[in-house]
């Protein structure tokens, strides 16, 4: 029988800005994996988000409300010291092409360089999501497309309020569909 840790928390660590089916895969997935997940959402002074941390962190809560082992946080710093204050040994991270494992890899040797302690797990993204991220979603609401597709509703409805505020005439779409249901066709 395989060897199995007890409460084992992962970090999910990210902007967020905003959430997107993608990163909700990831986050379904390791609340699978680990006995905790943390999602937790990154200032990054070098971003300019659509979303407010706080607006983010409200947005994960709504669209995460149905998994019971998981928090949302945020932080600025190191992830690695973040890690230790949560007493976390894993750090969770999603993969979609090829660029983005180069740029992972690094980070995560840099982070096992910062802390033995620390492991860092990546998943493979669905198929259906391995195109989509948080700027492909924005790009889409800036030019007025639907985004029902790429987030949860409740993402969805406010990414379309804050469109609505800069392009008269849109307005929030109410009914997203069941993605797991009806997968997006692309």
């Amino acid at each position: 029988m395989p060897y199995k840790r007890e409460n084992v928390v992962a970090i999910y660590p990210g902007s967020f800005d905003p959430i997107t089916l993608g990163h909700l895969d990831i986050i379904e997935r390791g609340c699978r994996l680990f006995d905790k997940v943390i999602v937790a959402v990154v200032t990054n002074p070098n971003k300019n988000p659509l979303f407010g941390v706080r607006d983010r962190m409200r947005l994960i809560r709504a669209s995460t409300s149905h998994l019971n082992n998981l928090e949302v946080d945020s932080f600025d710093g190191l992830t690695v010291n973040y890690a230790h204050i949560q007493e976390a040994t894993v750090l969770l991270r999603g993969l979609r092409v090829l660029s983005d494992f180069e740029m992972e890899l690094q980070m995560a040797h840099t982070n096992k360089t910062l802390s033995e302690a620390i492991e860092t797990v990546f998943l493979a993204t669905s198929n259906e999501y391995s195109f989509l991220s948080s700027s492909v979603v924005k790009e889409i609401a800036r030019f007025g497309g639907s985004v029902d597709r790429f987030v949860p509703q409740p993402v969805a409805i406010e990414i379309y309020r804050c469109y609505a505020r800069t392009q008269p005439g849109s307005t929030p779409n109410q009914t997203a569909p069941n993605l797991k249901a009806n997968p997006p066709k692309l």
